[in-house]
Formats: C-alpha cells, structure tokens, sequence
C-alpha cells in the first residue's frame, strides 16, 4: 500500500471521530503547506503505545517536528518512522541526559511512559513504578517547555494528572489549561460498542464520557449518545460495563503479551489531533478529557472540553443525565476522589 493511501485512510478515521460537523473540514483548511510549526514530543515512544503513536502522529499533516524519546531503543524507531514521506522531521533521543534536547520547544507532549498492565493486575498496582517516571518526566517537562500542552496517558490517569499538577506548582509553570489526562480511548470504545449493539454506522456515533478512567470511574453517557437508539436498560447496562472494563478485556485476550497498545495510540493521536487543531485556531474543537474541573466537587474530572489557542477554553457541564447515569456519578465519586487524593499525596512526599 502506498504511503498516500495509508495516510488518506489515517486521516479519514481522524475525521470520523469528530465531535463537531465543523472540524470535520479542518484537515484540508491545514495543509501540509499552510499549517503552522508544530513540535510534538513523545515520552515513552519505543514503547507497546509510543511506536504506533510515533507511526500516527508521523502521518499528522499538523506536525513539523516529531521528537522521539525514550530511555532505549529511540534511535531504532526514529530511524524507521523517518523514512515515512510525510511532513515532520522526526529526531530520537535516548537516556535522561537528553530529555531535555528532546523537549525543548514542544507545543504538545504526549506521556505513554511506564510499564503496561498484564493480566491480574489493577491500573493502582501500576502506581509505584509509573508514579516516580511521570513525575520525572514532568520536572523535565517544567524545565525546558512550561509552555507545552501536555497530554498524560500513563496510568493512573486519575492518579497521573493530580501528581503531573502538583509537579508544575512546585515549579511554578502550572496552567491548568494546559494539562490533559487522555481519555479518548474511553469514548473510541464507547462509539464502537454502541454503534455494534444499536446498528448504527459507527463513524457518525458521538458517546460522552465522564468520569475518570478507570473502572467505575468510567461513566459512558449513552443516554446523550448520537444517533438516538431505544437500547433496554440491561443492554444500557451491559455496553457501560463493556466500556468500563475495556482494557481488561483486551490484557486477557493477549494472554500476558500486551495491553491495550493499538487502540491505545489511535486514541491518543486522535487527541493530540484536536489539540493540535485548537492551537491553530480551529473553531468549536470538542473532546472529553480528564482535567481540573468545577463541574463537580472533584478537583479533576473528565468531560467534554472545548480546545483552543491555549489548551481548555471551556470545560463543559455534564448536561441532562438518566437516573442510571446519575447513580452511576454518585458511585464513582469516592473512588475518584481517593485516586486524585493519591496522586497529591505521592507527589508531596516524593
């Protein structure tokens, strides 16, 4: 298959997702000529989600500098996604000593660092190892680009993010509009399996999410879902907990041999995507994502967001919620809470 054709498909799958009719036409409004210089770094990308995730935002015509950073095997996968005749200019660097040569200058920093889940294991015995590489990258990424977007996919995202805040604070560089917990994989399964149970075509199906991300925290609007379907409340039931145990279903279908890597990075290219179209000025760009919030007494919360030249314009209210759904809100919040109380707590400490 030529490059051309792997790219239109790429970029028609991008377009699919759109929460709004109006980004629909960005792709073409920004071509490769008229877009402005973007510098996307990934943190973790020789990794199961950094080197499809490396592979699709190589494809992003929004993209003129790719960095590639990882603590081995960069230099490989740099050379390997440079070869792809696209737009960016890819560099890989390797080892703590050039972290910061590969941040510097970054608009968008995507953060698929740490070890994956296998099967057994929770997102929170995750927590150890992840917690200490995030918060490493996040001092780093306070030092040579404060000014960045950054887009966190290491898990615990609701424990990822608080520790990501409070690492800026310390610092002095904390823009609660600039850090995202993406949790676009949440909505990309959410599409899918509505679209699969009510019979509709799945790129025109739109599923909020919020909540958090993982487990209960994971709150599938579907009564909010588009097209309208008249789904029994135990298929309601069934599909919110199909969303909800997501990467669960897919660590045991690998038997131990990976997680949730591929749909992982589509996910997360088709956030840094929207990110990308908000600060080139692209109007009424929508996605859910996991960040401080008012919108309930949580600190952070995910939710639709309305992206702009400086990351969140607007963080938007969860809107009219069935009785199910409001139960389901209340359940999760505790949870949540401690999550988000987690992540505070270790990056006070450490």
């Amino acid at each position: 298959m030529r490059t051309s054709v792997l790219r239109s498909v790429a970029e028609a799958a991008l377009r699919n997702r759109s929460s709004s009719s109006s980004s629909h036409l960005l792709r073409r409004c920004y071509s490769s000529e008229s877009a402005p210089e973007r510098k996307v770094a990934i943190l973790g990308a020789a990794g199961g989600i950094g080197q499809p995730l490396a592979l699709l935002m190589k494809l992003n015509p929004l993209v003129s500098k790719l960095s590639l950073y990882d603590i081995a095997g960069t230099p490989g996968v740099a050379a390997d996604v440079s070869h792809i005749n696209t737009r960016s200019e890819v560099a890989g660097f390797m080892g703590e000593d050039q972290l910061g040569q590969a941040l510097e200058g970054s608009d968008i920093v995507i953060i698929p660092a740490g070890v994956p889940r296998k099967p057994g294991m929770t997102r929170d015995d995750l927590f150890n190892i992840n917690a200490g590489i995030v918060k490493s990258l996040c001092t780093a990424i306070a030092k040579y680009c404060p000014n960045a977007l950054v887009n966190m996919i290491s898990n615990p995202v609701n424990s990822t993010v608080p520790i990501a805040a409070e690492v800026f604070k310390k610092a002095g560089t904390y823009d609660e509009k600039k850090l995202f917990g993406v949790t676009t994989l949440d909505v990309v399964r959410a599409k899918t399996f509505y679209a699969g149970k009510a019979k509709v075509p799945v790129s025109e199906v739109n599923v909020p999410v919020v909540g958090g991300h993982a487990g209960i925290t994971i709150l599938p609007l579907f009564s909010q879902a588009t097209p309208k379907s008249n789904l029994a409340d135990d298929e309601i039931a069934a599909l919110t907990k199909r969303t909800q145990d997501g990467g669960t279903e897919v660590v045991e279908a690998k038997a131990g041999k990976g997680s949730a890597t591929l749909s992982m990075a589509y996910a997360g290219a088709v956030f840094a995507d929207a990110c990308l179209k908000g600060l080139n000025g692209v109007p009424d760009v929508v996605e859910c994502s996991f960040v401080q919030s008012n919108v309930t007494e949580l600190t952070f919360f995910a939710s639709k967001v309305r992206l702009g030249k400086n990351g969140v314009e607007e963080v938007l209210g969860l809107g009219p919620l069935s009785d199910y759904e409001k139960q389901g809100l209340e359940s999760l919040k505790p949870e949540l809470k401690a999550s988000i109380e987690k992540g505070i707590k270790f990056a006070s400490a450490n």
